[in-house]
């Protein structure tokens, strides 16, 4: 029997694509492929890519870069780019790196066993399509391998928001959702092999419409499963924040106490220019519905500063918006232009003034995020174990509120939920005792 060929796969961006990795890894897994944690031993490389930061393509060209020594020593190696700028450069990416074997954007994935078979002859193969087959009904069934407590589900891919920033929609496509019960075969089966809490993914998971009730009615859904019990979902989009899932925020316990719900600006005047299709006042309007059904539920959110046209006026208004709604946690960036997107065309704001503009948001939001820290202190929370820390005896996990917590703890706790009282807070995680 041969030795099993190597993978190495490096993962940009975001959940959905450690997600997605873990599931070319799958595909592979059928041509005879095990996954390997370094380079130097892979029989094939997969970057699997991210376009939303800025000069994206071009991080990718560099890192390509740096395989092209190994590629010289092992010719028969094997090197792939998938994802979000394989989608955007499709064969410009061979062109510009001929050592580049193989292209697959980030719907066309499950077809990776038969491209890799056409890169063995020696050929290139590109496939930057939206296919009309479901990508998940033709991935071959998850194996049953023991997997750690928690895990990500894809269940809604694309956008048709086109906020003017983003360029998601030309990435991953239009909004498509999987069906309720699929993605329930799948939980099911998660459940089965060690998982207990689940993140529900999607570009913009609360259009979920795969399900008669909706994203509220896939989370109750899953609810029923026996074992499973944590249940989060993101990226969500205001507009499609209903009542149904807002009423479940309140009166579904497996549903945790966390949303990420990002607004990107203060101000109507940029929201509107961001074709985001909703005010500040819309925005307040909701978090006072999603505050009164769960009073303790810790936000987060996204932000853009510097986008095109944005006034000093302008600013003010999104530092206006932050300290009336408060965050516990927060991600904030400045503009960069995506090619290709509406924005992109627009006379941008001076580096310069966009800098300061960053830093005095990043520290207010990072005043809010260590005031949400501080205030946990002496407050019992349940963690869910998942890993054990760098000290003897100490076991790493997650709150409710997705706060990272530490604590001396048995190992056998590990993949467990165990109640603890908050006794420090750190810079960017908590210290508990157990109960």
């Amino acid at each position: 029997m041969s030795d099993p060929k190597k993978l190495y796969i490096k993962t940009y961006g975001c959940q959905m694509n450690v997600y997605d990795s873990e599931r070319m890894v799958e595909a592979l897994g059928g041509q005879g492929y095990v996954e390997t944690k370094s380079p130097d031993e892979a029989d094939m490389i997969l970057l699997n890519t991210c376009h939303i930061r800025e000069k994206a393509a071009e991080k990718v060209y560099s890192e390509l870069g740096r395989f092209k020594g190994l590629k010289a020593e092992k010719p028969d190696l094997k090197i792939g780019v998938a994802g979000c700028v394989a989608q955007a450069e499709g064969a410009e990416i061979i062109k510009r790196q001929p050592m580049v074997d193989l292209v697959v954007g980030p719907q066309s994935y499950h077809r990776l066993p038969q491209m890799e078979e056409v890169v063995q002859t020696g050929a290139k193969a590109l496939d930057t399509d939206f296919p009309e087959e479901d990508k998940f009904e033709h991935l071959k069934a998850r194996p049953k391998a023991k997997r750690g407590p928690t895990a990500f589900l894809t269940v809604q891919e694309g956008c048709d928001k086109f906020c003017a920033f983003c360029v998601v929609p030309y990435t991953r496509g239009a909004e498509v959702s999987r069906p309720s019960d699929r993605i329930l075969a799948e939980a099911q089966d998660l459940v089965e092999r060690g998982v207990r809490e689940i993140t529900l993914l999607g570009q913009n998971v609360n259009a979920y419409h795969g399900h008669d009730g909706g994203l509220a009615g896939l989370i109750w859904a899953l609810a029923e499963i026996d074992g499973l019990d944590r249940i989060r979902f993101t990226t969500s989009h205001p507009n499609d924040m209903d009542d149904a899932l807002i009423e479940a925020h309140g009166t579904c316990e497996k549903l945790m106490p966390y949303l990420h719900l990002p607004v990107q600006s203060g101000s109507d005047a940029i929201l509107k220019a961001m074709n985001r299709k909703h005010t500040r006042d819309d925005y307040f309007r909701l978090m006072d519905k999603i505050k009164g059904a769960r009073p303790d539920l810790l936000l987060s959110g996204d932000f853009i500063v510097g986008f095109p046209g944005e006034t000093d006026a302008d600013f003010e208004d999104t530092l206006d918006l932050v300290r009336q709604v408060g965050y516990g946690q927060a991600y904030s960036f400045k503009y960069s232009a995506r090619p290709g997107t509406p924005a992109a065309e627009r006379a941008t704001v001076e580096a310069h003034v966009a800098d300061a503009r960053l830093q005095e948001l990043q520290a207010l939001l990072t005043q809010q995020q260590r005031a949400t820290q501080d205030s946990m202190v002496g407050r019992q929370v349940k963690i869910l174990f998942e890993k054990t820390g760098r000290d003897p005896g100490q076991l790493i996990g997650k709150s409710e509120y997705l706060h990272a917590v530490y604590a001396n703890a048995d190992p056998a706790n590990l993949g467990q939920i165990k109640s603890a009282r908050i006794v420090r807070s750190m810079t960017n995680s908590l210290e508990a005792v157990l109960d």
